[in-house]
């Protein structure tokens, strides 16, 4: 349990998930900070085990003093991590945030990063890595690197990783030969997004747990035969700002009774592929969809049996309100909301 009151936990926690921007209270906020501490930085006494070292115009890591669990260097002009600088905290650091600096791989020292065996977070997005930086630490859960330069995430780096349950990874330049194997390791893994990157499929070998899979604007054109059979657990998958065709869609591979959203948009599909009748949200606006086939959406109709869709966006494409049958009230019972423009 941590030594603090429920309202600074409170501003921690809803800092902390925020994925792009650290919108800190002032320091006095916090109170005045503890003798234990770098004089970069503060380390306010009613957390005495935080160190905040943010928005200070910084251009290396301080050395962080011992019994420093949560450090946070975001929004500096950080470009080197020297070696030594953790090692008062090696085994108790749980929270490194690096994210809007300048930091490439061959300016982190040995001795640095890879001495970090308690970590639980790290957030390394907004600087020029061409790599993962991955700790040793088997605690980790959440891992950062958005925006950066990453074009490899070599097989095996995650192998021990067994609680790590959240990848982000978009906006760097991966392709699919990149990330073969990669995540493999993770077992625990519910969440990944790997888009904004250049991959012409979706990724292999995820782990059965995987919920949330998003690799929107890529180059994929086609979704392997079988693939979602490998996921019983997903549930959200987006495809969206891709080059998907019908030819590349294999008949019922969205049929998977496990998803909940599945979105298509900015696609050149020219019809509705098949769902499964549990999907909720289904987006394929801006597609070449021509006609409008009730049997995507229901394979019978009867009082048991019906879509639960929801939400249907169908709007910039080549299909009209008209275009629907006149039982699709049968089927799509469940949906309030139906766009065509």
């Amino acid at each position: 349990m941590f030594p603090l009151r429920v309202p600074l936990l409170a501003i921690l926690v809803s800092v902390a998930m925020c994925q792009y921007d650290y919108d800190y209270p002032p320091v006095s906020i916090l109170g005045p900070s503890g003798p234990n501490c770098n004089q970069e930085c503060d380390c306010p006494i009613s957390f005495p085990t935080a160190m905040y070292c943010d928005n200070r115009k910084l251009k290396f890591v301080p050395i962080v003093p011992s019994g420093i669990k949560y450090l946070y260097l975001q929004n500096n002009q950080i470009e080197e991590i020297k070696s030594g600088v953790f090692d008062n905290v090696t085994d108790v650091l749980r929270w490194l945030v690096l994210d809007h600096n300048k930091i490439s791989n061959a300016k982190i020292e040995k001795g640095t990063i890879d001495k970090l065996t308690a970590l639980e977070k790290i957030f390394f997005s907004y600087n020029q890595l061409t790599e993962p930086v991955i700790p040793p630490s088997k605690s980790l859960d959440e891992l950062k690197m958005m925006h950066n330069k990453l074009s490899k995430f070599p097989s095996g780096l995650l192998n021990d990783k067994e609680n790590l349950t959240s990848i982000h990874l978009q906006n760097n330049e991966l392709t699919s030969d990149a990330i073969a194997g990669a995540f493999k390791g993770p077992k625990k893994l519910l969440s990944l997004d790997v888009s904004h990157n250049k991959l012409k499929k979706l990724p292999a070998g995820l782990p059965s747990s995987l919920e949330i899979l998003y690799a929107d604007y890529n180059d994929i054109d086609s979704i392997g035969a079988g693939y979602l059979n490998k996921l019983p657990s997903l549930q959200y998958l987006r495809i969206s700002h891709n080059k998907l065709v019908d030819s590349g869609i294999p008949a019922g591979v969205f049929n998977t009774s496990s998803l909940v959203e599945l979105d298509l948009s900015f696609n050149k599909l020219q019809s509705i592929p098949e769902i499964n009748e549990q999907l909720e949200q289904l987006y394929l606006q801006a597609n070449e969809i021509n006609k409008f086939d009730l049997t995507s959406f229901c394979k019978y109709i009867s009082p048991m049996n019906f879509s639960h869709l929801k939400h249907l966006r169908l709007d910039a494409n080549n299909v009209t309100q008209t275009s629907m049958p006149p039982d699709y009230i049968n089927c799509l019972r469940q949906a309030s909301d139906i766009m065509f423009e």
